[in-house]
């Protein structure tokens, strides 16, 4: 009996038909990480995205391991539109930091396995955060090949050797900030700030022209 191939398609498909979040709680701060961090990093080569299926390697048959972050950045890459992230049509770069926002529907076992395949696949930092719990733990090391270093709310303030932003604990749990100390905003506040900076931008501009035309 001849087997038909699988198409690559089936092989990595772009939804694991899970929701993006469970609650309006964790959404928010999956938006949040996701946006403000292709904020800090919208000069740079890099690509950030959200709750995006990552294939680290490339299988012939069967299920490849894959695995979903709810924020992951890829240093090296460039941005853009991706169904899904496949390792190997990306220099074979892999996410170097990841975030995860559990809900309450997510179990320690869940967050172990996600820990030891970010370990195993080459991610430096991940970050984990429960904001209904306000439970918050991480790992950071330098290189693939070392040992992770355990980050706890002991640890904070803490700035991650990567992207340079801040982790911090306050009394209703964390707050991240971008490195010159401007704490990440919430979508709808972030959008107007980019809204306003664009319109400010566009009147400069305006007035640029108008005294060239005078000359």
């Amino acid at each position: 009996m001849v087997q038909t191939p699988l198409s690559p398609h089936t092989l990595y498909p772009d939804s694991d038909g899970k929701p993006m979040a469970d609650n309006t709680l964790q959404y928010q701060w999956i938006v949040r990480l996701v946006e403000n961090l292709r904020v800090l990093l919208q000069d740079e080569v890099a690509f950030v995205a959200g709750d995006l299926l990552w294939y680290p390697v490339q299988v012939e048959q069967g299920k490849p391991p894959t695995q979903a972050p709810d924020a992951m950045v890829v240093l090296g890459r460039p941005a853009g539109h991706r169904g899904s992230y496949k390792q190997w049509q990306e220099d074979n770069i892999p996410p170097q930091v990841v975030f995860e926002i559990l809900s309450p529907s997510n179990t320690r076992h869940e967050m172990v396995q996600k820990q030891l395949f970010y370990q195993q696949h080459g991610v430096l930092e991940m970050y984990f955060y429960d904001p209904e719990s306000q439970d918050f733990w991480g790992f950071s090391r330098q290189q693939a090949d070392a040992d992770c270093v355990l980050l706890t709310r002991l640890n904070l303030p803490w700035v991650s050797p990567l992207l340079q932003i801040r982790f911090e604990w306050f009394e209703d749990g964390l707050a991240v900030f971008y490195p010159d100390g401007a704490p990440f905003k919430d979508f709808e506040t972030l959008a107007n700030d980019l809204t306003q900076a664009q319109a400010e931008r566009d009147q400069a501009q305006v007035e640029r022209d108008a005294a060239f035309a005078k000359l």
